[in-house]
């Protein structure tokens, strides 16, 4: 008994979470009416990829790559064949570099449309579920199913197809769009722009919630562009180095509550993702977007992870934007590729996913097969700061709240994080062991 109430020991367990992609659990313990630990149990088997990588030839490498993500197979083979590349002493030519970026912003502005629409907005407008959401807000959702198809129509542009796209190989694409092509996307991008911009006010102005959580942010930085494809990494608390340095400072290590890696900078939890991204680069926001942004009440940089879903929102309209500038350019080129000629090295690459940096480093023989691989996606560097932001932000709660209540906080700080376990979506139910 303390001060004539029964002191308590609960465990709560949720053995399938909701509306993230893919199949995680969560495991909330409370002693001494204390919440004690919170971690995101990943469960699924290890996928093996590093290792069916080993032993195939240098051209398979990008159309394996993109089996692993569904959502984001555009940045695994950015960051594979800018890490061939580098080994092979491969330049592409500047038609390439601009549509390597045109892909990638096909991919932000689908994942991030899901994301927004169907994932995230119903747990800040109350409902379960996005048919449930779908309503009271049909046009909310058909909104995001508009520019989701759009991002998929980029993607299919120049990937020959939106998921899995097999357009990518080493030193750039295996065809170029017709002009003709083109300028029909063209049209229906810039007809999208007016959407974009109402997606930021319509994200700042949801009742998100106040929770500042002491965060290290990681992201590309570029001196000349908001960082896709390229750039160093840099963090809030100074690091600035090349993507080669990146296992000097970053190392990965395994949890026994969860199949999947945990990744720590100089030991730390840290965020890679839009709010990383929105935070370390304001300064290159196309100025639209900036202005769409500070017409909101949301300001950045932001310690509150709740915003991330204005930061997807103005990446979606900066994306647009920029699809739009390199298509208006667009020229059919001579060639859609560079010749590569393979050699034996060590190479990297590193780009920015939808959730962050994505790594890769791989070792290649002579004539180009994989010797060994090596690849760090960015749910991998979020899982120890999920489970940091998750154990401050129940913390602050009562911790003799409803389970119910503690649950449904838990699962919106994971979905914030919009984690990438695999593409699978499953109902929750919860169980609840009191001790």
């Amino acid at each position: 008994m303390t001060d004539g109430a029964v002191t308590r020991s609960i465990s709560i367990t949720v053995p399938v979470l909701a509306r993230v992609e893919g199949e995680g659990a969560l495991d909330i313990c409370i002693e001494q009416d204390r919440i004690v630990s919170a971690h995101l149990r990943i469960y699924e088997p290890p996928r093996f990829f590093e290792k069916f990588l080993e032993g195939r030839a240098w051209h398979e490498v990008p159309d394996m790559v993109a089996r692993i993500c569904g959502i984001c197979p555009v940045a695994y083979q950015m960051s594979a064949v800018h890490a061939l590349e580098s080994i092979f002493g491969t330049a592409v030519t500047p038609w390439v570099r601009a549509m390597r970026r045109v892909l990638y912003c096909g991919e932000w502005i689908e994942s991030h449309s899901l994301h927004i629409h169907l994932l995230a907005a119903p747990d800040f407008l109350g409902y379960a579920s996005a048919i449930e959401m779908s309503k009271d807000y049909p046009e909310i959702v058909r909104r995001g199913l508009r520019l989701q198809e759009l991002g998929n129509a980029l993607i299919r542009l120049l990937g020959g197809r939106s998921v899995h796209p097999v357009g990518v190989r080493v030193g750039g694409f295996y065809h170029a769009p017709g002009t003709g092509e083109v300028a029909e996307l063209l049209g229906r991008l810039r007809a999208a722009l007016p959407e974009a911009e109402a997606l930021i006010a319509w994200t700042a102005a949801l009742d998100l919630p106040e929770s500042a959580t002491p965060t290290i942010t990681v992201a590309l930085r570029h001196g000349d562009e908001y960082p896709m494809n390229e750039g160093r990494i840099v963090s809030s608390t100074g690091l600035d180095i090349a993507i080669a340095d990146y296992e000097r400072h970053f190392a990965e290590s395994h949890e026994a509550h969860s199949t999947a890696l945990f990744s720590r900078f100089d030991g730390q939890p840290y965020l890679v993702g839009p709010l990383a991204r929105l935070n370390l680069n304001l300064d290159q926001l196309d100025p639209a977007v900036r202005r769409a942004l500070e017409a909101g009440s949301v300001r950045f940089p932001s310690a509150n992870m709740f915003h991330s879903i204005v930061a997807r929102a103005a990446e979606i309209h900066q994306a647009l934007l920029e699809a739009i500038a390199l298509l208006e350019a667009y020229v059919v080129p001579e060639a859609p590729y560079t010749e590569v000629t393979p050699r034996a090295g060590v190479g990297y690459g590193c780009t920015e996913a939808p959730r962050g940096i994505l790594w890769h480093r791989y070792e290649t023989d002579a004539a180009g097969r994989i010797l060994s691989a090596r690849i760090v996606p960015p749910t991998s560097q979020n899982q120890a700061q999920i489970e940091a932001d998750l154990l401050h932000t129940l913390q602050a709660l009562d911790a003799n709240s409803p389970p119910e209540q503690l649950r449904l906080r838990a699962e919106q700080v994971i979905r914030n994080y919009d984690p990438c376990i695999s593409c699978a979506t499953h109902f929750l139910k919860l169980t609840v062991r009191r001790a």
